[in-house]
């Protein structure tokens, strides 16, 4: 027989064993989230969520456990972080972190009824393929290397008669090149709406979009500089114009004729999508931005001849109405107006999020390669 004191080490060990782990992103039955953090030391702990137009403010109890539920939420992935007596921390209990060069945030999954595009489902995909190419024009890339990723539809055929048409998809700033990857989950967005013949089969180029990579690690303040960023900008056109698009398309078949062409991006890569899309309208036909950061452009500096793209066939500028930059992007809708260009605004609900910008590409893609002449 064990002795009194090891029987009850026993019984304690089994009962501490038995006490549930917390579940710190739990996703209740009316598809709200519960948020949940442990901490008895901290005096103040907020959840800054996608989720919630403000941070969420979490409640204490006695034991230290600090907790907020949201109202109902859409199908999405959603991005948060905890926020704890003002140090911005990600979820220790919640492997799925966001890869960013400046942020730190995790995710969790609300699950659609049926699935939402951006979830993994059973059917046909396409695949993604990683590149790099030596750059002489961008500076500061580790190696002078520019990683690329390209994403070939299901039954993609390299000998494909005629080619596919391309689109370029830029991401944002502070993302890394597999941005709309790794958070925009484009690759099965584009599986979902080439599954429902929504989309033209297409091959996506997803470059890294720095022309200069302290444009990135010398923190936000650089958007308060002009100079600096005209600088990112002009080199990122040049690298892109002259090294990027050359390189994909001796590796892939990818049909001749600006009506084959697109441009689109998100925030930092909208305002090099716009710029890049109408400076080179003789090769894109059709270009797209997303909450672009355009407040620092300078319409008569960067374009250089608007009128060469008063014929693209979608010049489609869309932003949330709780975006930062939704005055700056009505701007440039009235300056494209002026110039006479075929601009369509687009305003929907939403901050600078990516909740935003999968709606944005959902609602994009399938204007492309349709109008041809």
């Amino acid at each position: 027989m064990l002795p009194v004191s090891l029987l009850l080490a026993s019984i304690s060990g089994l009962a501490q064993s038995t006490v549930p782990p917390i579940n710190s992103h739990q996703i209740n039955a009316d598809d709200s989230i519960t948020f949940r953090y442990q901490n008895a030391s901290a005096t103040k702990v907020e959840v800054n969520t996608d989720a919630a137009m403000q941070p969420l403010i979490m409640q204490r109890d006695s034991s230290g456990l600090w907790t907020v539920t949201t109202k109902p939420l859409p199908a999405e992935y959603y991005n948060y972080s905890f926020v704890v007596d003002g140090v911005n921390q990600l979820d220790p209990l919640n492997d799925n972190a966001i890869p960013n060069i400046v942020g730190l945030a995790s995710s969790v999954l609300v699950p659609g009824k049926p699935p939402a595009p951006w979830e993994l489902t059973q059917i046909p995909h396409g695949a993604v393929t990683s590149h790099m190419l030596t750059t002489y024009i961008a500076r500061g890339l580790p190696m002078n290397q520019e990683p690329y990723y390209v994403y070939t539809p299901p039954n993609f055929d390299p000998k494909h008669k005629g080619g596919y048409p391309v689109l370029y998809l830029l991401h944002g700033w502070s993302d890394y090149g597999d941005g709309w990857l790794t958070v925009g989950r484009a690759n099965l967005i584009f599986d979902s709406l080439i599954s429902t013949g929504s989309i033209v089969p297409m091959i996506v180029v997803m470059p890294q979009g720095y022309g200069d990579y302290s444009f990135v690690t010398s923190g936000e303040h650089v958007w308060d500089d002009p100079a600096k960023v005209n600088e990112n900008l002009t080199l990122y056109s040049k690298m892109l114009m002259q090294e990027i698009i050359p390189a994909v398309e001796r590796e892939y078949p990818i049909a001749k004729g600006r009506d084959n062409h697109a441009i689109a991006g998100l925030s930092m890569g909208g305002l090099e999508s716009l710029t890049i899309g109408i400076n080179q309208a003789a090769y894109f036909a059709y270009v797209g931005g997303f909450s672009s950061a355009v407040k620092q452009l300078d319409f008569k500096k960067q374009m250089m001849d608007p009128g060469g793209a008063r014929d693209l066939r979608v010049l489609w500028v869309a932003c949330g109405t709780s975006d930062s930059l939704i005055q700056p992007n009505r701007d440039f809708v009235a300056w494209a107006r002026k110039q006479k260009l075929p601009v369509t605004p687009i305003e929907t609900e939403g901050k600078h999020t990516w909740l935003v910008w999968r709606d944005n590409l959902l609602h994009f893609a399938p204007l492309l390669f349709r109008n041809k002449k």
